[in-house]
């Protein structure tokens, strides 16, 4: 067999695995998409009604921060309860982003969204095709998004949209590098198992891409809509 034969067998296994994934991403986004336009649409009524007794949305905050501590290991023990698991955070997401948006105009809305796939896809392709080890990078933008943590907790105390519009521009950047790099790690990933992954490394992959997302569209969202 020539090496050619056997680069060409790789690159098709690699584009395989992307694949599964990003139709992981794709489903999970498509979810919360779905979640939100039905309960401001079909289901309005009980959404205004849960504004004025807020405890289900709490719950369901806590829930999904809950969800995503057991997704990532049961993903990594290649677990059943992976997909199940990331399928219920994307609904609950979509539950809970529905409160947001209610904020927004339509327009805001739709603007921030394609402005985000926009610019996953672009961070996407930069992750793919670039050579260098962006490992580096990963640690400084981790330090980032603890420190983007610090300052939204001290601005529930100051109120300060400044700060606010600063702390959404920042995190934009963020975790577009974040795309970039968890790209890259798919890579690393595919080839250091040579070549034998597992349904459980792409729901892990597919959690952190959406992660992404929805953190650069809820900060784009804010900067747009900074007059809604």
């Amino acid at each position: 067999m020539s090496y050619q034969t056997i680069e060409s067998r790789t690159d098709a296994g690699l584009n395989r695995f992307y694949a599964k994934i990003y139709s992981l991403v794709g489903m999970g986004i498509g979810l919360s998409a779905l979640i939100s336009f039905l309960m401001l649409t079909v289901f309005v009524q009980n959404t205004i009604a849960l504004l004025q007794a807020p405890m289900m949305i709490y719950i369901a905050l806590f829930a999904e921060i809950a969800i995503v501590f057991m997704a990532g290991p049961a993903a990594a023990k290649n677990s059943p309860a992976a997909l199940p698991l990331f399928l219920v955070y994307s609904a609950l997401n979509g539950f809970t982003l529905t409160f947001v948006i209610l904020g927004y105009t339509a327009q805001t809305v739709l603007s921030a969204f394609i402005s985000s796939a926009v610019l996953f896809f672009v961070m996407s392709a930069v992750g793919i095709m670039v050579k260098r080890d962006l490992s580096g990078m990963a640690k400084a933008l981790i330090a980032g998004v603890i420190g983007i943590l610090i300052a939204s907790v001290i601005n529930l105390f100051m109120g300060s949209s400044a700060l606010s519009y600063l702390i959404s521009i920042v995190t934009v950047l963020i975790f577009s590098g974040l795309i970039a790099y968890d790209n890259q790690v798919i890579k690393k990933v595919y080839y250091q198992s040579g070549g034998v992954t597992t349904d459980g490394w792409a729901i892990s992959m597919a959690l952190n891409l959406y992660i992404d997302f929805i953190n650069i569209f809820l900060s784009l969202l804010r900067i747009f809509g900074s007059r809604d």
